[in-house]
């Protein structure tokens, strides 16, 4: 069998909650040995957070932390930090989303780390990065969607500011994470040595905000929110229908003409308000009064029949149960079962990163708490004083 293609690197993991575990739970998907850094008798706090499993595992931590490795280190204690620094010593890559200084104020933080291992990646994740007047400051997903302009431009015109419905500000510092660990990985190979990666959860926000961006710095205009529909690109939103919703996304001046045909609409095609993508924008409210009716007199797939016959883009609003049973979502093998310590199931997502020569989907088990401690600590050669380390509130 083909090995993983991170298969022999070795992580170690002093993530909590979301953001940095995403991007840990991404390089263990990918092969690579994560050991999780917890602490003793509590661990990571996700491992409170509901929903539960029978056995009592959260949900939670086990969809983010399947496939690691746990080990309790208490890294107040010299003795922790003492492991700690061996494990240092024969790592590739070391993650953490303390505060700034967290780490500096333990002994441990990057410039005493590289002194150990001069080859180490060291990524820290964390609401406003290493530098700036905000570093310290704490933040939660929220806090980042508010200040990094997502939520301005997010939800229907005129009413209340809306949170986008998943993490984002924790996923995408998650995801930018790995790329910065994985392109200081590739460059170490050249040069031999490591680096810090500093990534910020606000500039995260910043870096995915697009076409707003782009929009206010040549119109100087506020972009607000605009429900479904697409700031430059018209029709590119979801219509309501007899059941539900229809999305429709014409990209281009053929696939306009196609919709108009498809929806018997085809007196559109002579309106002088509707002649090109700039002009259907700057008359978008006209066009969604004309649109709306003629939805309203099919269900959703009856209109999925129609647009897709005629190559028009189109989809529905699928509900989060809708995905168990979608047929692309299970040809794709998008959602795996992992497996607790107890032996309790649960469905959680599949990495969505297919290789053509290398297996990259996730290793279903879970781990208990310190479950790994004393196998790390063996390879370690502590293996003889681990009661020790247990009595003394060290592991």
């Amino acid at each position: 069998m083909v090995q993983k293609p991170l298969h022999g690197l070795k992580v170690l993991d002093l993530t909590r909650v979301l953001a940095g575990p995403y991007a840990t739970m991404i390089l263990a998907d990918m092969g690579a040995n994560v050991i999780k850094v917890e602490m003793p008798g509590r661990g990571d706090d996700s491992r409170a957070f509901g929903p539960f499993l029978p056995d009592g595992t959260s949900a939670y931590f086990a969809s983010l932390n399947r496939g690691k490795k746990s080990i309790t280190l208490n890294l107040k204690k010299e003795k922790a930090r003492e492991i700690f620094l061996e494990l240092v010593k024969t790592s590739d890559v070391l993650v953490e989303n303390f505060r700034p200084g967290t780490m500096e104020k333990l002994g441990l933080g990057y410039e005493k780390l590289k002194e150990v291992n001069p080859r180490l990646i060291y990524a820290a994740s964390s609401g406003f990065g290493q530098t700036g007047p905000y570093r310290e400051k704490p933040a939660y997903d929220m806090i980042v969607q508010g200040m990094g302009g997502i939520m301005s431009i997010t939800g229907e015109p005129g009413r209340p500011p809306v949170r986008v419905g998943v993490s984002i500000g924790d996923i995408t510092a998650g995801l930018f994470t790995v790329i910065g660990i994985l392109t200081a990985l590739y460059q170490r190979e050249e040069t031999g040595v490591g680096q810090m990666v500093d990534v910020s959860m606000l500039d995260c926000q910043i870096a995915i905000l697009e076409n707003a961006i782009a929009r206010y710095a040549v119109n100087r205009e506020v972009p607000g929110p605009l429900g479904t529909r697409h700031p430059s690109i018209t029709p590119f939103q979801a219509y309501p229908t007899q059941d539900g919703y229809v999305i429709v996304a014409c990209g281009n001046d053929t696939l306009w003409e196609k919709f108009c045909r498809a929806i018997k609409k085809e007196e559109l095609l002579a309106d002088e308000r509707f002649a090109t993508n700039p002009l259907r924008t700057k008359n978008v409210e006209i066009l969604e009064e004309i649109l709306k009716p003629v939805f309203q007199e099919k269900t959703t797939a009856e209109w999925l029949v129609i647009l897709e016959n005629a190559g028009v883009p189109a989809g529905p609003i699928n509900t989060v149960d809708k995905l168990f049973d979608h047929p692309q979502v299970l040809a794709r093998d998008m959602l795996k079962e992992v497996i607790t310590p107890a032996g309790d199931r649960l469905v959680a997502a599949n990495n969505p990163i297919k290789l053509s020569y290398a297996d990259t989907n996730l290793n279903p088990v879970v781990p208990a708490l310190g479950e790994h401690t004393r196998e790390v600590l063996e390879s370690l050669g502590f293996g003889d004083k681990y009661d020790d380390l247990v009595a003394e509130g060290v592991i």
